[in-house]
């Protein structure tokens, strides 16, 4: 791609981007929200035309004006929000573009054959006839790549592939990638995790502004550096020191018990201090303050006590009266309501106090939201645009923004940073700090170390449901946490025993 510019009104969007990829290789797509990255790679998928510039593919200049163009020159584009249908087999799923019929029937034989051949092609242990909805994500992931391989595509655009996998699922689909890429296939990868990108890339370019500013080998540089070019600026990796003079206990759980997932948790929280709760997969850290704040139906043995006093939550709504407030993990799944405003989605928590009659006081409800829209710094257009109008990061903020209105006293945080890019990271990590010094509680729920380490003063660590162990200061690094994490210390006690 070379010399791409592309426009939305008044707003420049790319200028003179170039771009390229090799046979083989995946290249990072790097970029804060907004850079161009998404603009970029639209136009390579046939989704939107290029102002001006010149695409070519094995050397022949392109023109593609659908999707489908696109595809049929090579180029499949697996989008953030999976195109598979839960309903339907892997085989069905496989061929829906292009489904081979047999006569007035559709040819399922053929298909499952197809289906099954590309699967040992490709060393996967996947059965045809299974259903998607019984599929974990990083398989839904692998099958979306396989459709895109179907349909004989020599290049494949991967956007945020691993945003909401755990680490073993992570791996699964960089396995998938790393067989690609010596079948000679080009992957296009746009992540804002840079430790992955230094894992299993080859080369990166950086777009900030929509302009390239970067570009070059993997081997040659370092997380630190890729996201100082995202940003334009150095970052900041080192811990977020402060005076840690806590207030009251606001939370503390005592031998807390679901009998599934979770099992004898004690913990205390006290006002103004960033706990973190971190671990692997089947930690069982979810589950827990889904139970904490009432998502589960009240169904656990042991103490809640908040504030001082013993509550037992059945409910998400007595939850919040009691002075909790949960950000969920998956963003997209769980904590926005796509269809509906900026205003709607970082009100509805506190709507009914906006109510008087049968009507809402819209007025109050506008000042609700504009204060925090100040305070939580959310950049934004009108207040009536729709949420996914947003980047990531910004709809994460008023996501935040909806919770921190009802003043809570512990603030609990699933993956706070899950999808969003470096620089709103930061601002992110400065808000969480800006909160534990106006005295909120709360509770940062992470599988990142790194994230871990740079935002809570100090964090247990879970392994299968139980926690092993309590780091903070020296002891709070990542060797030692991905020590406890991997039950090193458990193996320990057991082999003692």
């Amino acid at each position: 791609m070379q010399k791409i510019n592309k426009s939305f009104g008044a707003n420049r969007v790319l200028r003179d981007v170039d771009f390229s990829l090799g046979t083989g290789e995946i290249c990072a797509l790097l970029g804060e929200n907004g850079a161009g990255k998404s603009t970029l790679m639209n136009i390579l998928g046939g989704v939107l035309p290029a102002d001006s510039g010149t695409i070519c593919l094995d050397g022949k200049e392109v023109h593609f004006t659908t999707p489908l163009e696109s595809l049929d020159s090579g180029v499949g584009f697996i989008h953030q929000e999976l195109n598979l249908i839960n309903d339907l087999t892997i085989y069905e799923n496989m061929f829906l573009t292009h489904l081979p019929h047999k006569g007035c029937l559709l040819d399922k034989a053929l298909m499952r054959k197809k289906t099954k051949e590309l699967f040992e092609r490709m060393n996967l242990e996947l059965d045809p006839n299974t259903m998607v909805r019984d599929l974990d994500a990083s398989y839904k992931q692998i099958v979306e790549i396989s459709r895109a391989l179907m349909q004989d595509a020599s290049i494949i655009i991967m956007d945020e592939p691993t945003t909401s996998l755990t680490e073993p699922e992570i791996q699964r689909v960089f396995a998938m990638m790393r067989t690609l890429k010596e079948q000679g296939v080009g992957i296009i990868f746009i992540s804002h995790k840079l430790g992955e990108v230094m894992e299993i890339c080859d080369r990166y370019t950086v777009l900030r502004d929509g302009c390239m500013v970067a570009q070059g080998l993997v081997k040659d540089t370092n997380s630190k550096k890729l996201a100082e070019y995202m940003v334009g600026h150095e970052i900041r990796t080192e811990s977020l020191k402060r005076d840690q003079n806590y207030g009251d206990e606001m939370l503390r759980l005592e031998n807390l018990s679901d009998g599934k997932h979770f099992r004898d948790i004690s913990l205390s929280v006290r006002a103004g201090q960033v706990l973190g709760i971190t671990g692997l997969l089947g930690d069982g850290r979810s589950e827990l303050f889904q139970t904490v704040f009432g998502a589960m139906g009240g169904r656990y043995t042991g103490k809640v006590v908040i504030g001082g006093k013993e509550v037992h939550l059945t409910d998400t709504h007595q939850a919040l009266l009691e002075g909790l407030a949960y950000l969920p993990r998956n963003r997209k799944e769980n904590a926005i309501l796509k269809d509906m405003s900026i205003l709607d989605n970082g009100t509805i928590v506190q709507l009914p106090k906006f109510v008087r009659g049968l009507f809402i006081n819209k007025n109050q409800q506008q000042e609700a939201f504009r204060i925090q829209q100040e305070k939580l710094r959310i950049k934004m257009g009108d207040k009536y645009d729709l949420i996914t109008s947003l980047s990531g990061g910004n709809q994460q903020k008023v996501v935040l923004a909806k919770w921190v209105m009802s003043d809570p006293k512990v603030l609990i945080l699933d993956n706070p940073s899950q999808g969003v890019d470096v620089g709103a990271k930061e601002e992110i990590y400065g808000i969480i700090h800006r909160l534990a010094q106006e005295g909120v509680a709360i509770v940062v729920l992470s599988s990142e170390a790194q994230e871990i380490i740079r935002v809570c003063d100090s964090s247990l660590v879970m392994y299968h449901g139980r926690i092993v162990g309590h780091v903070s200061g020296e002891d709070m690094n990542e060797k030692h946490i991905m020590y406890l994490a991997t039950g090193g210390n458990q193996s320990e006690k057991e082999g003692a025993m």
